[in-house]
């Protein structure tokens, strides 16, 4: 044990020296590289405004090309609605495709990303050669802007697109491999870490009896406490489970797992954050990978059992998926082909021996879990993606936390770019494991791109600026295929976990906090340190989040005359070009849709101004959809009925029979479940009907601990019990949102508690 500790801690204070030597020089490089480019582009821009001659010149050269591209790029000479006829094609056979296959199989999600792949290297080439304006500096700028902004959202597509050409499913590896496992011939000693820092006692009881229900005999359970709180010490204690602190609280959660590490000896290591609740059958579905030596960490989607602020604000707790969805759904299985799976810091199983090699956690990031992962690629290990959903945690429980949790993980990825762990550098990967990384991190500065394409229509209403040349036949033979097909098939390929309405809203609700994020992180990547999202948070009114809708107000105002001002140019170009000749009309080709983006603008800003509302949360204990036969014993009767709601703290009966006299508030109850065979006491607190049913709900009164593993086991545990949700489809979502937008949750929330208060008179 102790040559173990000392061989850690030198690997760690090995890797924060060399991290404080290069980090320095990182810093500048990136940053300078940065700021050089800003700078020499504000130079080049000044001397075009300024009329500077060579500039002007090729600036002219360049315009003269985009107005005669090759001929290969010019539209067939038909009626527009002839060149309707590719869109109708490709969308007939996307349809066809999804109607055979339901679900993405071999085939055809190779031939519908096929199809998108040409389409958007289409795309590509006729914005490069023939729409950009650079008529003038005024137009170019924005022009050029516009184009650079969506070139980088499409590079980012395209090599994902390549990389979902094939997807890997270990569901049936998983079977064979748990065979040893379940069989006892292979069963490791495995050390169960849960670091804690500021989380409530409840939420951590329920994350230990999940751990300790695990179905596996070898292993330990380490509470890993870094705020040393006596209330954590003694909850260790009650469970019999090994409480651990450290004498500081370097490197956040990092330092805490290593510090742990340094002190265990289990071959396998498993980490659960601190709200993380396993089913039985984690260890026995993951366990068995590690009979491959060359396996060094299996991760396992992330799972919420409560809806996340977007979600639950919008009141569609039941209707969409959470925001990680799309992640575990889509791009880590692409990634585990490509042998890039990304480390996500909580349920996953890592090999002792091959994370010591490595020096343990990084420390060098806030995102520890990610480049951890690929510091252990790096050495020639494998990361395997299990995508069945073993576990389940808290979602951020409001917006504020919402934002604060993805500005720290932006922050920390991005972070790559200053420190030795970065992907893009590090010695040990292949080409398409740092194909796959750059697509990750460039896709952190999509928000910029998304707060871009939110102020162009205000620089077409205001400035007059068009920045891209296109007829409407050009529209209809090269946008109109790529942009519909696209949105078409988004959902179908990411499995139903995101329509691309819905993708639209998440991507603009923090566009600009993460755009500012983003610049900082390139400027001063290591200025604000790790901060734990807020848990067990519970709210009684609704709270709007003015930090965060501000420029989104500011911008809705804008927007909102800029429609008007869009509608009003509208309807002069199109008199405009009825009275002038043909050879003037035709100088500038523009989009006379800027009233269409401009509308399009205002309903997500609706939308995203909607959700940054927070609803009420009035219990911090979440509340299941679970059915189980009871029987209720009041005095001297019994009643039997259905639960339709169970919680750790309660449970709400749908009773099979009419009482012979009424139920009272505050009526002791034995409430037995029977399926479970848990016997438990509570008192009524409200009563009513439900179509005709009479309802009793009842709050649990003295639950001793072995209930509570009961009701812990029952309701986070069951293996399988955590579901793929499918997310509504793209007029569904449309619908939906229409719907929001025309009755707000807070309106139709006051009725609800309205009724909810006369019920409990009853």
């Amino acid at each position: 044990m102790q040559k173990r500790e000392i061989r850690v801690s030198k690997l760690s204070y090995k890797s924060s020296q060399s991290l404080v030597s290069k980090r320095v020089f990182q810093f500048r490089t990136a940053t300078l590289i940065l700021l050089g480019i800003v700078f020499l582009s504000a130079i080049f821009v000044t001397a075009w405004f300024a009329g500077e001659g060579t500039i002007a010149r090729i600036f002219s050269q360049v315009n003269t090309l985009q107005q005669q591209p090759p001929t290969w790029l010019e539209v067939p000479r038909v009626e527009v609605e002839y060149l309707l006829a590719l869109t109708v094609l490709l969308l007939l056979t996307v349809f066809l495709v999804m109607k055979i296959s339901p679900q993405p199989r071999v085939w055809s999600r190779r031939l519908v990303v096929g199809i998108l792949i040409i389409l958007t290297l289409r795309y590509v080439v006729w914005r490069s050669l023939s729409t950009l304006n650079v008529e003038d500096p005024l137009n170019g700028v924005f022009s050029l802007g516009l184009f650079f902004m969506e070139m980088t959202l499409l590079v980012g597509n395209i090599i994902q697109l390549f990389f979902m050409l094939n997807v890997k499913d270990r569901h049936r590896e998983a079977d064979e491999k748990s065979l040893a496992v379940i069989h006892g011939s292979f069963a490791p000693f495995v050390d169960i870490l849960i670091p804690t820092y500021n989380e409530p006692v409840f939420i951590l009881r329920r994350t230990i009896i999940g751990c300790q229900a695990l179905d596996y005999t070898n292993k330990n359970i380490y509470l890993l406490d870094d705020t040393k709180r006596p209330e954590v010490k003694s909850l260790a204690e009650e469970l019999r489970c090994k409480y651990v602190t450290r004498p500081d609280k370097n490197y956040a959660k990092a330092g805490n797992l290593n510090h742990a590490i340094a002190n265990t000896q289990g071959e396998l290591i498993v980490v659960f954050d601190a709200d993380f609740v396993p089913t039985k059958n984690f260890l026995t579905r993951t366990v068995g990978f590690f009979q491959n030596d060359k396996v060094a960490l299996v991760q396992t989607p992330q799972s919420f059992y409560n809806a996340d602020p977007v979600a639950h604000n919008l009141g569609l707790e039941n209707v969409i998926t959470s925001d990680e969805e799309v992640f575990y759904r889509l791009i880590q299985p692409i990634r585990d082909v490509t042998g890039s799976v990304i480390c996500a810091g909580t349920s996953f199983v890592v090999r002792r021996s091959a994370l010591e090699e490595t020096g343990g956690f990084v420390t060098e990031s806030l995102s520890e879990d990610y480049f951890t992962g690929i510091r252990i690629t790096a050495q020639g290990y494998q990361l395997i993606y299990l995508n069945e959903k073993l576990s389940a945690g808290l979602a951020a429980e409001n917006i504020a936390a919402y934002a604060l949790q993805r500005l720290r993980w932006g922050q920390g990825t991005l972070q790559a770019f200053f420190i030795k762990s970065n992907p893009l550098t590090i010695p040990g990967l292949n080409i398409f494991q740092r194909l796959a990384h750059f697509e990750g991190l460039l896709s952190w500065f999509s928000p910029i791109s998304r707060v871009y394409f939110l102020l162009m229509p205000l620089a077409y209403s205001f400035l007059g600026v068009i920045p891209i040349r296109a007829t409407l036949a050009e529209i209809v033979y090269f946008i109109l295929p790529c942009y519909l097909v696209s949105f078409t098939v988004f959902s179908w390929l990411n499995h139903r976990s995101r329509s691309a309405l819905l993708s639209d809203v998440y991507s603009l609700l923090l566009c600009f906090p993460l755009a500012l994020t983003v610049i900082k992180v390139m400027l001063n990547p290591f200025e604000k340190g790790f901060k734990v999202t807020p848990k067990g948070i519970a709210s009684d009114r609704y709270v709007f989040n003015w930090n965060l809708a501000l420029p989104l107000i500011i911008l809705f105002v804008a927007t909102a005359i800029s429609l008007w001002r869009n509608l009003g140019l509208s309807m002069v170009q199109g008199m405009w070009a009825t009275s002038v000749p043909p050879e003037v009309a035709q100088g500038v080709k523009g989009i006379g849709l800027g009233w269409l983006w401009s509308s399009y603008n205002l309903f997500m800003i609706g939308i995203a101004l909607l959700i940054l509302l927070d609803a009420p949360r009035r219990d911090v204990y979440e509340w299941f959809d679970l059915r189980r036969v009871v029987r209720l014993k009041i005095g001297k009767q019994n009643f039997w009925g259905v639960t339709t709601m169970i919680s750790e703290v309660g449970a709400e009966v749908a009773l099979t029979q009419l009482p012979c006299g009424n139920l009272f508030v505050n009526q002791l109850v034995n409430i037995e479940i029977v399926e479970e065979n848990l016997h438990l006491t509570g008192e009524i607190i409200r009563t009513g009907f439900n179509n005709e049913f009479p309802i009793v709900r009842v709050r649990f009164e003295s639950v001793n601990l072995s209930q509570h593993r009961h009701l812990i086991e029952m309701l986070f545990c069951r293996p399988g019990q955590w579901k793929c949700q499918s997310t509504p489809r793209e007029f569904n979502s449309f619908l939906l949102m229409l719907r929001i937008l025309l009755k707000p949750r807070i309106l139709f929330d006051r009725k609800a508690d309205v009724s909810a208060i006369a019920v409990s008179k009853v």
